[in-house]
C-alpha cells in the first residue's frame, strides 16, 4: 500500500470512513437523525479540510470546533462516541494505505478527538 499523496486519496479515506460510520448504529444516528448530513455536500468538506491538514492544500474556511459545539448541544458527544469515530477513521485509513501522511492524519484525528472533548466540558460547565 501507499502513503495519501492527493486529495483524490484523502476522498477514498473519507468516503470508506463515512461508509463505516453510517453502518453503526451506535453512531450512525449523531449524521441521519441530528444533523442529517449530506453526504455529497459533507465528503468534499471533508476533503478540504484533510487536504490543508495533510497535504497543505489551502480552502478549509469553517470553525470546526463551533461545529462540533452546535452538533454536541443538540445530541450530547460522548467519549464512547468520539472512540468509535476514531476507530472507523482509523480503519478507513489503514485499509487503503499507510505511510508518514497516514500516521500524520491518524495523529490529528486524535489530537482533535481529545481537543472537541476538552472544549465540549468546558461549554458543558
Amino acid at each position: 500500500m501507499k502513503d495519501i499523496q492527493t486529495p483524490e486519496e484523502i476522498y477514498i479515506v473519507v468516503d470508506e470512513f463515512y461508509k463505516k460510520l453510517l453502518a453503526d448504529d451506535t453512531i450512525s444516528y449523531i449524521f441521519t437523525d441530528v444533523v442529517k448530513i449530506k453526504l455529497e455536500e459533507h465528503l468534499p468538506i471533508l476533503v478540504t479540510f484533510w487536504s490543508q491538514a495533510i497535504l497543505g492544500t489551502g480552502g478549509y474556511v469553517n470553525n470546526l470546533t463551533q461545529i462540533h459545539l452546535d452538533v454536541n448541544a443538540k445530541s450530547y458527544l460522548t467519549k464512547e462516541l468520539f472512540d468509535i469515530w476514531l476507530n472507523h477513521f482509523e480503519a478507513a485509513i489503514n485499509e487503503n494505505f499507510e505511510g508518514f501522511n497516514c500516521e500524520r492524519m491518524k495523529n490529528q484525528a486524535h489530537n482533535l478527538s481529545t481537543i472537541m472533548q476538552i472544549k465540549i466540558a468546558q461549554q458543558d460547565k
